[in-house]
């Protein structure tokens, strides 16, 4: 007698699905990995790159498991193409040798001068900050800040209030002069140099008009790309700020690629998210405020906390300027 082995037919719509999924997923992929900005549809996938891979890492080896082959080596293949650019920030680099002026951070978006000044003075105090770099600052806000206490621990300031969104602001414990660091733009982007015991620091509060407006992310490629490069013979600089890209954005990546380093990432700590703060499932949390430094300046330090009142957490972050 003879036995067939009857093979248990495949679902056709499983596979229609697996088939949608990786070409979705390996479309993102590219997009990132070929550094393409394009629409401010295809910006906002970018900003959930980390999701998306280890979604599609899921999906592909699950496609494995099923024996659909093609279709699981592919989104396995891809994944972990992603995985060796997003996983490192989980990670703290080595920290490079450097002798000189520790600084100490901060950097929050008060979204339109509602955020509680009395709770960012407080921090300011508590966690020794010796610069303060602020965007979406009010006149309201200044007066704010003035009452709580404000210019007792930052005297120096080059603030640049607006109503709305649009205002920047740098307070510092050290003597600050306003430097144009930066074209101009749809917000203002407040620039200072920083009077340090030492090597002296610039310093921008960085804030480029968000890219998913329905104007599309044109002005936000083009402020991002008028961001200074590093200052490899005059002065080290900081770029701080609500940045409304992460490290996955190609505007980021060039700036890393010219000389900066995230301080976030030098920590291990460049998957915590900054916005929104105390989110839920939607929308995803993305991490887009950061502190860029020069390459040169060994980070020590990262903190992100909420802020009462504001949409963004608070970045602070110690660093050394070494002496050169």
């Amino acid at each position: 007698m003879v036995t067939t082995e009857v093979k248990a037919p495949r679902n056709g719509f499983a596979t229609f699905l697996l088939v949608v999924c990786a070409v979705a997923f390996v479309a993102a992929a590219m997009v990132r990995i070929l550094g393409i900005d394009g629409t401010r549809y295809m910006v906002a996938t970018t900003s959930l790159i980390p999701y998306i891979t280890v979604v599609g890492l899921l999906i592909g080896l699950g496609a494995l498991f099923r024996k659909r082959w093609a279709v699981g080596l592919t989104m396995t293949l891809v994944g972990i193409v992603l995985v060796a650019n997003v996983a490192p920030r989980a990670f703290s680099d080595s920290r490079p040798n450097g002798v000189g002026q520790q600084v100490r951070l901060m950097t929050s978006n008060l979204l339109t001068g509602i955020a509680d000044a009395d709770f960012i003075v407080r921090e300011v105090r508590a966690r020794g900050i010796d610069i303060l770099a602020m965007q979406e600052l009010t006149p309201e806000m200044v007066r704010d800040l003035e009452r709580a206490g404000l210019n007792q621990v930052l005297p120096n300031r080059v603030f640049l209030a607006e109503p709305g969104g649009s205002g920047s602001g740098i307070a510092s414990k050290y003597p600050l002069a306003r430097r144009d660091l930066t074209p101009p733009g749809t917000l203002q982007q407040a620039g200072a140099l920083v009077d340090l015991p030492g090597k002296d620091i610039e310093v921008v509060s960085v804030h480029p008009l968000p890219p998913v407006v329905t104007e599309g992310p044109e002005a936000w490629q083009r402020e991002l790309a008028g961001l200074p490069s590093r200052d490899s013979t005059g002065a080290i600089r900081v770029l701080a700020g609500d940045f409304n890209a992460t490290l996955d954005h190609v505007g980021i990546t060039r700036l890393l690629n010219k000389g900066y380093v995230d301080a976030a990432d030098q920590v291990g700590k460049g998957l915590i998210h900054t916005w929104p703060s105390n989110s839920g499932f939607w929308p995803p949390p993305v991490t887009i405020d950061h502190v860029l430094v020069d390459s040169r300046c060994p980070v020590d330090t990262l903190d992100v906390f909420d802020v009462p009142g504001s949409d963004h957490r608070a970045v602070v972050t110690q660093f050394v300027v070494p002496r050169l």
